[in-house]
């Protein structure tokens, strides 16, 4: 599995198909009491859980599962905070996750787990850098979508190490000699050298905060623009973090958009390519076939589906179902199969994707 993911999430996506594999997913609103509230609601999941197994399973398979879940939820410990929770469970397996991104209940029974939300919600970690320039220092921080948190390197941390006759204030940047000039540069290039090193490390994207002036400079000196996804301009020199973490929610937002035309961009080049399997029944065969580089998907787009008379294909499911050949939704299980092919994920807004059937694959080769 190449795709980058945390290895918890591996363990799901690998974790042996048996039969029942119950997936819950529930969401945890900010005004839920995790003491009264939330335990009635557990117990009503695994009552509706215990009510879809037993349509399809004998009682022993049944009261195992039972057993283990029951086991399970007494022994929560859920973080405040978190938006969603998701419970894996089979006789050979469990896991739980607690998720950042706001879910929707489900319950579901298969032959595998239901992995659309844990992979979403792993998708909006956008982790970042936040780089803070100053007339007086700089400061690193490391960002997500929650939370700043300042971070140790071996950046530079102040421009007086550079400015040879003092430590005089230098933040306007308005009047400066030639020496204190050639010195500036030198520190932006020293700063620069010294990101770059935290860059390839860590292969994360930057933001850069500061004044116009000195933004501007380093812009013009950095050699590492590609990962720069923004600048901030002002003075932060004495901003706290909730101020700097409030200040950078736009600049995320337009990364996010960006990120979402790139993926466009790359599915017009891989259909100009001959590369792209458009709609679920062209993506789903491709990926039985091993030919899965890059799934893209708008973010609820689901198909019930059935299995053919020939691996590789499938149907839209049609009543009467056939519990064992019927697919509740063929895109989470076609994540699955990109996913242990080597391939990647992503998400894009719902509507994004309507010209490709809401869901294409990007293949290997035509």
């Amino acid at each position: 599995m190449k795709a980058l993911l945390d290895p918890g999430i591996c363990e799901v996506i690998e974790a042996v198909h048996y039969r029942p594999a119950l997936s819950i997913i529930l969401p945890l609103e900010a005004d839920i009491s995790l003491e009264t509230e939330l335990p009635h609601r557990l117990k009503i999941a695994a009552d509706k859980a215990e009510k879809e197994l037993r349509q399809y399973y004998p009682d022993e398979q049944c009261n195992a599962m039972m057993e283990k879940l029951r086991a399970l939820l007494s022994g929560l410990l859920i973080p405040s905070g978190k938006q969603g929770i998701a419970i894996y469970l089979s006789l050979v397996f469990e896991k739980i996750f607690y998720l950042e991104s706001p879910v929707t209940e489900k319950i579901i029974v298969d032959e595998s787990f239901e992995i659309r939300d844990l992979l979403y919600d792993a998708k909006q970690d956008l982790s970042f850098f936040l780089l803070l320039l100053s007339g007086k220092e700089t400061k690193l921080f490391t960002g997500n979508r929650s939370a700043l948190s300042p971070l140790s390197s071996n950046i530079p941390k102040s421009i007086y190490d550079y400015v040879l006759d003092g430590p005089e204030r230098v933040g306007n940047f308005s009047d400066m000699t030639a020496h204190k000039q050639t010195a500036i540069d030198n520190f932006l290039r020293h700063i620069d050298e010294e990101l770059g090193n935290v860059i390839n490390a860590h292969h994360l994207p930057v933001l850069i905060a500061g004044p116009e002036r000195i933004t501007g400079q380093f812009k013009k000196l950095s050699k590492h623009g590609a990962s720069v996804i923004g600048y901030v301009q002002g003075n932060y020199e004495a901003a706290t973090v909730p101020v700097l973490t409030e200040l950078i929610v736009p600049y995320i937002a337009a990364w996010k958009v960006r990120t979402q035309q790139q993926y466009l961009d790359r599915l017009e080049e891989a259909a100009g390519q001959h590369k792209l399997a458009k709609g679920i029944i062209e993506a789903w065969a491709a990926a039985c076939n091993g030919n899965g580089q890059m799934l893209i998907v708008e973010k609820n787009y689901r198909f019930a589906a059935q299995h053919g008379p020939e691996p590789g294909v499938i149907a839209a499911a049609t009543e009467p179902y056939d519990h064992f050949a019927y697919i509740r939704d063929a895109v989470d299980d076609l994540m699955e199969k990109v996913l242990v092919g080597g391939g990647d994920v992503a998400f894009t807004e719902d509507g994004s994707l309507e010209s490709f059937g809401h869901i294409a694959l990007i293949k290997y080769h035509s």
